[in-house]
């Protein structure tokens, strides 16, 4: 046992030098290349990052504005309960639903390309940026301005710039002209069920005149309205607007429902009901065959007016119902916090700057400082020497200059 240990210690006594001590030399060769450079170490480092303090009392500060508002909410008005007991409108307030995340939709409106020319328009912002186009312009602009809704609901605009006073003009513009394209669009459940009934409501009155012309132009005395087969034609024309009204519903819900949804399948059903009770009250009007040709005419002509007009009617006050929801909504945006003129600049940071030069510049000096060791002591090898030869070599045929 105690020969076995013997040859073991021999062994490793008899081992190179090199061997032995690899990593400690290693380690030690390292160390030695930091002390032997360590002017360069210290002093370089120090002086590019003084000179970067320096430079950096040249650019000018930048300085940043904030405002918070919070955007429309979307909320259920009375119209929208109240079309229920409708059973031939009863689902076009769906067909205007609001969108998943209303605070998204707002930010896109800020960053849109109507609301940012009106922005470069108001404040020339094509001279201040120095822009040559105004998609420069807009370019700029989108660079200065950040715009985040935050899960409290809010949403916050910030603009750098060099100026203070307009960057918190510029911030506050930003609502402004959010609100001025918010009153030309239809974004909120009430907006949009107020412009849908509008256009019905005009489409329904051109019609009611138009009838009510037609029917004037008969001849026949009012007495007429008293018979029999006038009162079942008002019946039958109530009825069919009854009709034309849950297909006008069903053709909203298309555009969000599909065909298997079970608001969809009701509508159905409630059509065909409508429309068996339309065929069951044509069946039971009394014929105008026999009478005179006017008063034939003249029914005719009073079932396409009482058609119209309750249209007209049910169109005239779903359109009042959204009117006033519309004004009940009051303010769309409701400023929390207006931008103010900052008091202290945000960019740029002098001592970071300093301390990321600073520090990028010791790491690249370290660098190299050991690869040019490296390459030193790989002179010394012959083998070396000869692969560094042959590299040069090889990279002087690539830039051509073999």
């Amino acid at each position: 046992m105690s020969q076995s240990v013997n040859d073991n210690l021999s062994a490793e006594n008899n081992m190179p030098m090199g061997m032995q001590d690899d990593d400690e030399i290693s380690l030690l060769d390292l160390l030695q290349t930091i002390v032997d450079n360590l002017r360069l170490l210290v002093l370089g480092p120090l002086v590019v990052g003084l000179t970067a303090l320096g430079i950096s009392f040249l650019i000018p500060p930048t300085y940043t504005a904030k405002t918070q508002f919070l955007p429309p909410q979307q909320q259920q008005s009375a119209a929208a309960s109240m079309l229920a007991s409708l059973g031939s409108l009863g689902g076009l307030a769906g067909a205007v639903g609001g969108i998943k995340n209303p605070a998204d939709q707002f930010i896109a409106y800020m960053r849109s390309v109507t609301l940012q020319d009106s922005l470069i328009e108001r404040f020339k912002l094509i001279e201040r940026y120095e822009a040559k186009t105004k998609t420069d312009a807009r370019l700029a602009l989108t660079g200065s301005v950040r715009a985040v809704s935050g899960k409290d609901g809010l949403i916050s605009v910030e603009v750098d710039d060099k100026d203070p006073q307009f960057a918190a003009d510029l911030a506050n513009a930003h609502v402004e002209e959010l609100g001025k394209l918010l009153g030309k669009l239809a974004t909120t459940e009430a907006q949009q069920r107020r412009l849908f009934f509008e256009k019905q409501l005009t489409l329904a009155k051109d019609k009611l005149i138009q009838s009510e012309i037609a029917l004037r132009a008969t001849g026949v005395s009012g007495s007429v309205l008293k018979s029999n087969p006038a009162s079942a034609v008002a019946a039958v024309a109530g009825l069919q607007a009854a009709v034309t009204a849950q297909e006008v519903k069903l053709g909203a819900m298309r555009g969000y429902l599909a065909e298997t949804a079970p608001d969809f399948k009701q509508a159905m059903n409630e059509l065909a009901n409508l429309r068996a009770q339309l065929g069951k009250q044509e069946k039971d009007t009394p014929s105008t065959s026999g009478k005179a040709t006017t008063e034939g005419d003249y029914i005719t002509k009073y079932r396409e007016f009482k058609y119209h007009e309750t249209l007209f009617e049910l169109f005239s006050k779903q359109f009042e119902l959204a009117k006033v929801d519309e004004a009940r909504e009051g303010a769309v945006i409701q400023i929390l916090d207006a931008a103010q003129p900052p008091e202290r600049k945000s960019k740029p940071n002098k001592a970071l700057i300093a301390i990321i030069s600073t520090l990028a510049t010791g790491f690249a000096l370290l660098l190299f400082v050991f690869i040019r060791q490296a390459l030193r002591n790989s002179s010394q090898n012959s083998e070396s020497a000869n692969k560094l030869a042959s590299i040069q070599a090889s990279w002087r045929r690539a830039l051509g200059k073999a």
